[in-house]
């Protein structure tokens, strides 16, 4: 899947716990310094921000009409 915002995209939102953790996890793995993924899930994801706030990644989160939450993550 792809999006104006980054072609790193993991689309969570019909994946049951953990998966949607270890997905993110691993493409954050393979992005470069300076680069982006997109996170897409229907709930929004508190202890992910914990993590990510621990590891020094940046992140902006936006709820969608649909009720998506578009997670930016920054390496």
């Amino acid at each position: 899947m792809s999006h104006p915002k980054t072609p790193h995209v993991v689309d969570a939102r019909f994946m049951e716990p953990p998966d949607p953790f270890v997905h993110t996890m691993e493409m954050l793995d393979t992005l470069q310094p300076g680069e982006t993924m997109l996170l897409l899930l229907y709930r929004e994801p508190h202890p992910l921000y914990k993590v990510l706030r621990q590891n020094g990644h940046a992140y902006q989160t936006e709820l969608l009409a649909d009720g998506t939450f578009e997670i930016l993550i920054s390496r």
